[in-house]
């Protein structure tokens, strides 16, 4: 029985492999890969005709070449002022959020010691923490859902980056780098790191 269950397994890969070989595709990998519009070019170049991003963005002029590098250098500066946003927006968070937080820890050490004396020099006055949710701010949807839809959208223009570079065009790579440099320079001063 075994044996039967082999050599039918076998025949079926047999049959399997010769239909495929007859079905008229050439399953060559010698051969570049060809695009509708032309062969992709797998190294650095600066010839025109790349497409970007979708089939019908490919400028195949001059001023087109130029207009498309111009817009990926406003793209590029655009994610940085995007990326200072965010950092100015998680310092403000990150401010009120520590407000909130110390409010209702002094809102709890009332409320639990009404028959104290509010004004007793003898005891030190400690919050209660809560040892379960420790330093942790508390989800707040009017921050964290901006923040979640900031970071989307970083992502979305980083993949659009990188599928640029992708293309190997070096127009197009130059204008990207030029405008992260520069967008950089003009917002990078208001990163988290310098606010606090």
């Amino acid at each position: 029985m075994h044996l039967v269950a082999q050599l039918s397994l076998l025949l079926t890969f047999l049959v399997s492999s010769a239909l495929a070989h007859g079905n008229g595709m050439v399953m060559s990998m010698d051969q570049g890969m060809a695009m509708n519009m032309g062969n992709m070019i797998a190294y650095l170049h600066f010839t025109i005709g790349d497409n970007l991003w979708f089939l019908g963005w490919a400028p195949r002029s001059t001023g087109a070449m130029v207009g498309t590098c111009i817009g990926l250098f406003i793209l590029a500066i655009a994610e940085r002022w995007l990326a200072m946003m965010r950092g100015v927006m998680e310092a403000h968070w990150n401010t009120r959020a520590q407000i909130s937080l110390a409010n209702n820890l002094n809102t709890s050490f009332v409320a639990s010691s009404p028959g104290e004396c509010k004004n007793s020099s003898s005891q030190a006055a400690q919050p209660r923490r809560d040892s379960a949710r420790g330093s942790t701010p508390p989800f707040v949807l009017t921050y964290d859902v901006p923040r979640g839809i900031i970071q989307a959208v970083l992502a979305s223009i980083n993949i659009l980056f990188m599928l640029t570079v992708m293309t190997f065009q070096i127009g197009f790579i130059i204008a990207v780098v030029i405008g992260l440099g520069v967008g950089e320079a003009l917002f990078g001063r208001y990163s988290p790191i310098h606010i606090e």
